[in-house]
């Protein structure tokens, strides 16, 4: 059995050492070292070969490559690489690493060609001054073969435990079994579409109800396609904490019933969850984790990979056994873990960390997407840049004085703007050109700056940086899929400050390459229809699959109330409150128990609460608050006890909406006294029209889908197993409407239904 290697990964692998230094120094983005290589090989003669593909061999490793360019009249062989600023601040250890992948390139090449000797040449180009410096060494076969054995050897001793592991995973997935005695009502059927849509490299849309066991009806079967269809990896991407847990707790189900299926399953969170020393910076001379961080690794990653599920707990563990960064040794168990459970961004994100590695090693991965509905809002959360004034303004006062004139320039062409506003808020057909030309040479200042001191900026002048670089790489994407618009408020002494959005309204032309990149990508939900709406919305590729998993639910288990005479429209707040009281009061006293009540806001259910309070003091209440830590939204969830009863009061759309369980008598009914609508503001509204020119429904896009996805989804948390039984009260009007009551589950048993 032989193990492959790119010469890359390789030398990251064995050559690296040191410190992890993560002070921002700005380095070329991959157009620019793309760009860089060309004027390079521009330069040298017509006998100069580029991207020339090498390979070889050590007993069952293979190690190929693409080395940048050789010159055979010169027989010389260069490692190219660009860089900005000024190379002597270049860290030693970076040096050490580029030297390592020339030699190995230089040996695979004295293989091909039978030379006894080469001149390896590491050329850097400095993008800015397009300057090159040659650094030239002459080598004989013997040493680069010495080399090369030392550092395959090294490797060698992992790969062979790798290829080990691969075998017994494959084994174990190959006998695995389903964990339960059998499928629940509608699970085989969403397994079997899993299984299918693997194996025929398709993307699959699932609509299956919130109880049904989504995670493991779709979990499993990508662990039985695995050795048929030679995944190297699985996503398990997830748009909230619970998720993950579900997840992770899914994974465990499935090795604990195997007798220790050798599944490695990671976890990745946010670095700010993971981090030991939020007070100190990611270099060696700041924080004890980063000093020496590469030559403590090797043993916390030999340590990491005998653990099955390497969750946030258990890396930690080793992590600070091993006196290494936490975070950081979760990006480098995701090299070598089978199941990877990570938030969306990890995959969709612009420089997703989990899609970047599957494009560099060609990995042959399957995603899975789990309340896939979420993927259209974060979508655009990602893919959209916003600059404040109000940031600029503070930044331009406690600037080093030589990034102040560029500070200054862009606050002029932005000031600039404004004669031009007539409202508050305004939509333009484009990005003003001069505009970004200031933040471009603002940026280009700025970074030239962190070159020149690598001591870095103070956090709100580097976080304006960033959001300034995010600005200008969304401008360069800006078409018919994003809006610019500006928000004018007034700031002391009446002058006026704005807020810029470039705000990404489809992100469809972003999600679709992550897609196709996959085997199979595998989106589920409890709330997908309408369909065309996620596929145009998603970007789903021609040949997607749909299916709408039948519910394990009966509808005499859920007694759906639509209550018509009841308007929640703003105009009509004040009017609503008794009623909506007197109906919560009602029900609750015909049926004690435990009731999850929700409102569009938090205004409307503090006047609720407090008037169910006063008329109804013996009724227990309690409420979300703003801003809620996990904590705080634990002790909510906590009070949802089997011998509790009492109401809480929650904001749809908000953290108790969707991926919270509460079984049984934890949770008998919800009254949800709002369509779900999004707020009528500007934006809303530019963005219906919008979707009006794009797709002819701008109201239904905006406002009407997204609204009823909520309700459905807050709905879904009364009804959890087959056991339950419950209440849902629709409190609206216009939940009589048709259009409104063809998007609610075709299971329900509508009181009033039409």
């Amino acid at each position: 059995m032989s193990y492959g290697i790119a010469v890359r990964a390789l030398c990251e692998f064995t050559a690296k050492t040191g410190d992890l230094d993560l002070r921002f120094t700005p380095s070329p983005t991959a157009l620019e070292g793309i760009a860089g290589h060309r004027t390079v090989a521009s330069r040298r003669s017509a006998t100069y070969q580029n991207e020339v593909a090498l390979q070889g061999q050590y007993r069952q490793l293979t190690v190929r490559g693409r080395a940048d360019g050789y010159d055979p009249e010169q027989n010389r062989l260069e490692e190219i690489k660009t860089y900005r600023g000024e190379l002597e601040r270049m860290p030693a250890n970076h040096r050490q690493l580029h030297w390592a992948q020339a030699k190995i390139y230089g040996w695979l090449m004295c293989q091909k060609l039978q030379l006894a000797h080469i001149n390896l040449a590491l050329v850097y180009f400095d993008i800015v001054g397009e300057r090159e410096t040659s650094l030239v060494e002459t080598w004989s076969v013997t040493a680069l073969e010495d080399f090369f054995n030392v550092h395959c050897g090294l490797f060698l001793h992992w790969a062979e435990q790798e290829m080990a592991h691969r075998d017994a995973r494959n084994q174990g997935t190959q006998a695995l079994l389903f964990p339960h005695p059998d499928f629940r009502p509608g699970q085989r059927h969403l397994a079997e579409s899993v299984f299918k849509a693997v194996s025929t490299g398709r993307c699959l849309m699932a609509q299956a109800t919130t109880g049904i066991g989504k995670t493991l009806g779709t979990l499993f079967p990508m662990l039985k396609a695995w050795v048929p269809q030679q995944l190297d990896k699985v996503f398990f991407l997830t748009a909230k904490t619970p998720g993950r847990k579900l997840a992770l707790d899914a994974a465990q189900v499935l090795v604990d019933s195997s007798n220790g299926l050798p599944l490695r399953v990671l976890e990745m969170v946010a670095r700010d969850k993971a981090c030991e020393h939020l007070d100190k910076a990611c270099h060696g001379e700041s924080c004890p984790l980063a000093h020496g961080f590469y030559d403590r690794l090797p043993a916390a990653r030999a340590a990491a990979r005998k653990v099955t599920l390497l969750n946030q707990a258990a890396l930690r563990e080793i992590a600070l056994e091993h006196q290494v960064c936490p975070y950081y040794l979760s990006q480098e168990m995701a090299r070598w873990a089978d199941l990877v459970v990570a938030d969306y961004n990890y995959y969709f994100d612009f420089s997703a960390l989990l899609y970047g590695l599957a494009q560099a090693s060609q990995w042959k991965v399957a995603v899975l997407v789990d309340e896939a509905h979420n993927l259209v809002e974060r979508g655009r959360q990602m893919y959209s840049a916003s600059l404040d004034q109000s940031t600029l303004d503070s930044v331009r006062k406690t600037a080093p004085e030589a990034l102040k004139k560029s500070l200054q320039r862009v606050n002029r062409e932005w000031n600039a703007l404004h004669k031009e506003q007539v409202a508050p808020y305004q939509a333009y057909a484009s990005v003003p050109d001069k505009l970004l030309q200031t933040l471009a040479s603002c940026t280009a200042a700025i970074g030239d700056y962190l070159n020149e001191h690598p001591q870095g900026l103070d956090g709100a002048l580097q976080g304006f940086y960033f959001d300034a670089l995010q600005f200008n790489r969304v401008a360069e994407l800006f078409d018919e899929q994003f809006l610019f618009d500006i928000s004018q408020r007034e700031a002391k002494g009446k002058r006026s400050l704005s807020r810029l959005c470039l705000r990404n309204v489809v992100p469809a032309g972003f999600i679709r390459p992550r897609l196709t990149a996959a085997r199979s990508v595998v989106m589920f939900s409890a709330t997908l229809d309408p369909q065309r709406f996620y596929t145009d919305m998603l970007g789903l590729p021609p040949g997607t699959v749909w299916v709408d998993v039948e519910s394990p639910f009966r509808a005499e288990q859920l007694k759906v109330q639509i209550v018509s005479q009841i308007s929640t429209r703003f105009v009509h707040r004040q009017a609503s409150l008794g009623p909506i009281v007197e109906l919560m009061a009602d029900q609750y006293m015909a049926r004690p128990g435990n009731y999850l009540a929700f409102f569009s806001s938090f205004d409307y259910l503090q006047q609720v609460q407090q008037l169910l309070a006063e008329q109804w003091p013996q009724i227990t209440q309690w409420a979300q608050s703003r801003g809620m830590d996990e904590t705080q939204r634990q002790a909510f969830l906590d009070r949802f006890t089997t011998r509790s009863q009492g109401i809480g009061f929650a904001v749809l759309g908000g953290a108790f909406g969707e991926g919270i369980d509460l079984p049984g008598a934890r949770l008998i009914g919800a009254f949800i006294a709002t369509l779900g609508l999004a707020q009528l503001n500007p934006v809303n509204e530019q963005l219906k029209q919008r979707m009006a020119v794009l797709f002819g429904a701008g109201y239904d896009y905006t406002y009407l889908f997204p609204g009823v996805q909520k309700v459905v989804q807050a709905a879904g948390r009364v009804i959890r197993t087959q056991q339950d039984q419950g209440v849902v009260m629709l409190i609206d009007d216009r939940f009589g409407e048709p259009k409104v009551q063809q998007l609610l589950p075709r299971w329900w048993s509508v009181d009033g239904r039409r």
